[in-house]
C-alpha cells in the first residue's frame, strides 16, 4: 500500500494533499461520477470510468455521427481559475496551451485493475440516493485527513468510509442545515472509525 509520500506522487497535476489523495484511491473518479449523474441526469449504468494518464483531455462530447469534439489543454489549475475569474471573456494567458510542434500524445483505458474500493463505495452511495453522497464525502474528508497526519494507512480510507456509510441512516436532504447536519455527524462518525483503528494497531 501506498506511502503518503508516495501518494502525493502524482505524475502530472499539482493539486494540493488531500485531492492528490483522493486521485490515489480514485476517489477523485468516484465523486465525479456523482457530478456527472446529478448534473446530466443519467443513470449509474450509463457512466463509465477511464484513466487518462497525459491529463490533457479535460471534456469530450461526441455527436450521433460519432464525430468527437474534445477540450485539450495542459494539466494546469490556472486555466479553469482564469476562465471563472475572465468568465465569459477568456484571459490573454496562455496557461494550458499545448506546443503542437512537439509530439503529443493521448491515450484511455478502463482501469486495469480491480476499482478501488473508496470508488466502489461511491458508486453504492449514488445509487443509495439521499444524503448517502454527503455522508461518504464527509468520512473520505476526515480518512484522508487522518492518513495525511499518518494515523491510518492508505487502505483504512476505504474502510472507514465503509464503517460510517454503513452506521448511516439515510435522510433526505430538503435544506442546508439538512446537508450541514449529516456533514457534521458524519465526520464525528468517521473521527471514531479512525480511533478504533488506531487502538487497534
Amino acid at each position: 500500500m501506498p506511502t503518503v509520500a508516495e501518494a502525493l506522487e502524482h505524475p502530472t497535476w499539482k493539486m494540493g494533499p488531500k485531492i492528490t489523495v483522493d486521485s490515489s484511491t480514485l476517489m477523485n473518479k468516484g465523486l465525479e461520477v456523482l457530478e456527472a449523474q446529478a448534473l446530466f441526469d443519467l443513470s449509474f449504468e450509463q457512466i463509465d470510468v477511464v484513466i487518462h494518464p497525459q491529463s490533457i483531455v479535460h471534456s469530450m462530447v461526441e455527436f450521433s455521427d460519432g464525430a468527437t469534439l474534445a477540450q485539450l489543454s495542459n494539466p494546469d489549475m490556472r486555466l479553469p481559475i482564469g476562465y471563472a475569474l475572465g468568465y465569459p471573456a477568456r484571459l490573454a494567458v496562455a496557461y494550458g496551451a499545448l506546443d503542437w510542434a512537439r509530439a503529443t500524445s493521448s491515450s484511455s483505458s478502463r482501469p486495469t485493475t480491480r476499482p478501488s474500493a473508496v470508488s466502489v463505495l461511491a458508486f453504492a452511495a449514488g445509487r443509495a440516493g439521499d444524503s448517502a453522497p454527503a455522508c461518504l464525502n464527509a468520512a473520505n474528508e476526515v480518512a484522508v485527513a487522518a492518513f495525511l497526519d499518518g494515523r491510518l494507512s492508505w487502505g483504512g480510507i476505504a474502510d472507514v468510509v465503509a464503517d460510517t456509510l454503513e452506521a448511516h441512516a439515510s435522510t433526505k436532504l430538503v435544506t442546508v442545515q439538512d446537508v450541514l447536519a449529516v456533514d457534521s455527524e458524519s465526520r464525528s462518525v468517521a473521527r471514531m472509525a479512525v480511533e478504533r483503528r488506531e487502538r487497534a494497531a
